[in-house]
């Protein structure tokens, strides 16, 4: 995914309210040699941020003619408004090792034995996933099959078939996250069925 930016010349307070004014997004990029201060045109950008690959995989960044390889590593929103107030690059190569989050894409539920046989509901614990990798092999989303479910399923962070050359990140004790909950629709009672007996006041002790 490709996008253009612009080098910045001014930077403090003043310079970046007035940028943001004229419909531009201050932003920087660091890593791999100097910090360099660019802009980015507003609307573009905030278009961007709504697709899914801006935020997890390796963009190509265009300034002054000259494409360098980078991925997103921060965005300040403003409070209320619709406005994208500040943006952060990081530049990558070929042999740097991402840290990225990857959105988690479930698929299959709806034909699986669970939901369909055993009328199931099936609640995604986890919406992405870290990972680290080198940018040739980062994936834009991990795809997770739940054709196969059952109410006896159990599917955690260690099952995940994940891309040659890419590792899961697991952060605390629990080495094996579940990535989703399965839960057995209620049995309600049968039509008239007796209730169930009141239980019995306690006897008094004796005095």
């Amino acid at each position: 995914m490709q996008f253009v930016a612009f080098e910045r010349a001014k930077q403090g307070t003043g310079a970046s309210r007035r940028l943001r004014h004229s419909g531009k997004t201050p932003g920087i990029v660091y890593g791999a040699g100097e910090a360099q201060l660019i802009e980015i045109d507003h609307n573009a950008l905030w278009h961007a941020l709504h697709k899914e690959a801006f935020h997890s995989s390796v963009l190509d960044m265009e300034v002054n003619g000259q494409v360098s390889k980078v991925v997103l590593r921060d965005v300040q929103f403003h409070p209320f408004k619709k406005l994208v107030q500040h943006v952060d690059f990081q530049r990558v190569d070929a042999t740097t090792k991402l840290h990225m989050n990857v959105p988690l894409h479930f698929e299959g539920a709806d034909v699986s034995p669970a939901v369909k046989a055993e009328n199931c509901t099936i609640t995604h614990l986890m919406h992405e996933v870290q990972v680290i990798c080198e940018p040739a092999v980062l994936p834009e989303f991990i795809t997770v099959d739940l054709s196969a479910l059952t109410s006896k399923s159990v599917l955690g962070l260690q099952g995940l078939k994940l891309p040659n050359g890419v590792k899961a990140v697991v952060r605390g004790s629990n080495k094996n996250p579940a990535l989703i909950s399965i839960k057995l629709p209620e049995v309600a009672p049968a039509e008239g069925a007796a209730p169930a007996p009141a239980a019995a006041p306690a006897k008094k002790g004796k005095k």
